[in-house]
């Protein structure tokens, strides 16, 4: 227990309208407590709300205007006030009045005359037990603290080590690690676009998109299985050679799985990164690789990846082409509406194609700064 948190004298609010009782309950408690005193249920109210709240309330039952059972409930009602225990003082010894005391959120009774050794030993007790909670809460409070700091640390390790894993792959290619972050800017973009489509809008919540877009920078992971001669060919690839770099799609799926069988579970963002690399090279109307998906059959990460690489392609400079200007870029995205991208993406596309744009420019490779010309 955190007992430094709780080395103070416990304040405890006495509520009665006899001064008789008052007197009783203030001899046997002034030496150990600090006492709040009040006479009616409307003052009670307005003490139980002054900083720092009571640690406990003693409170008559029977009083005029106000009787103990509303004060109760009006305690409980307010988040400032509703955790203080209270303890009943009464002379009422029916068992349907303490249970309509406990209904009305009691945690004891006392009842009267007053015998101070017994109101000192309940009072005790509770104080005790309302310890006990008040340091069960700071330590689960410090605990969530800890956790949420590791969770986030982890997070950060897992964005690093993704980010790694898809440079790993770049670096093999004419490509950079900027593609990664212009990619993966795009993709949350366009997805944000069309979130509430009627076709996207139970896949595309806040949560899928931040792991989809957490996930694409994997998309080209398979590439490391590819020979060098072939990814670094400054000229169009030969057939032969072009079957042989149709093979990284499936090459990423199999390393994404291999992470997968390693952590013994299946991780959200991997099965993402595993559609996205797997899939992404798939096109709409079936004519893509590797299985020659079509439609709805290629998951909506790739579909959206596809529109994000692509124009990524277009205008980047590469070693078998110059970048082209945005405006060309959005018209050849466009020319493969319903041919090789979901066209309701493309709609999407369409209304945040200055986005892509700015994206493009604000993450630029440094040769690359007029590509939006």
């Amino acid at each position: 227990m955190l007992d430094a948190e709780f080395n103070y004298r416990r304040t405890i609010l006495l509520v009665d309208d006899t001064p008789a009782n008052l007197a009783v309950l203030n001899d046997c408690l002034k030496d150990t407590y600090k006492l709040r005193i009040a006479n009616n249920g409307e003052q009670a109210l307005i003490l139980a709300e002054r900083d720092p709240v009571p640690d406990l309330v003693l409170l008559d039952v029977m009083m005029p205007n106000m009787d103990g059972i509303e004060v109760c409930q009006r305690l409980k009602a307010k988040n400032k006030t509703n955790d203080i225990p209270v303890i009943f003082l009464t002379a009422k010894t029916q068992e349907a009045d303490e249970i309509n005391g406990f209904n009305a959120g009691a945690v004891d009774y006392i009842h009267k005359p007053l015998n101070p050794a017994i109101v000192q030993a309940r009072v005790k007790n509770h104080i005790t037990i309302q310890d006990l909670k008040n340091s069960i809460r700071l330590y689960n409070q410090t605990l969530e603290e800890r956790v949420e700091q590791r969770t986030q640390e982890l997070l950060k390790i897992q964005d690093a080590t993704i980010l790694a894993m898809g440079v790993m792959a770049e670096l093999r290619d004419e490509e950079t690690g900027l593609h990664l972050k212009r990619t993966q800017e795009y993709l949350r973009c366009l997805a944000g676009a069309v979130a509430d489509h009627p076709r996207f809008i139970h896949q595309l919540d806040p949560e899928n998109i931040a792991g989809m877009a957490k996930s694409a920078p994997l998309h080209d992971i398979g590439k490391v299985g590819v020979p060098d001669a072939i990814l670094h060919k400054p000229a169009k690839l030969t057939d032969e050679e072009f079957t042989i770099m149709k093979n990284h799609p499936t090459y990423g799926r199999n390393i994404i799985r291999e992470v997968e069988r390693m952590l013994g579970e299946e991780s959200v963002f991997l099965r993402y990164a595993r559609e996205i690399a797997y899939g992404h090279q798939e096109k709409w109307d079936g004519s893509g690789y590797p299985q020659g998906a079509k439609g709805d059959e290629i998951p909506l990460s790739a579909r959206l990846m596809a529109v994000a690489d692509v124009y990524d392609a277009l205008v980047s400079k590469r070693v078998y082409k110059e970048a082209f200007s945005h405006e060309k870029s959005v018209a050849i995205i466009l020319e493969g509406k319903g041919k090789h991208f979901d066209p309701d993406l493309i709609d999407g596309f369409i209304k945040v194609a200055g986005q892509f744009q700015a994206i493009a420019l604000q993450y630029a490779d440094k040769e690359e700064d007029d590509l939006a010309g």
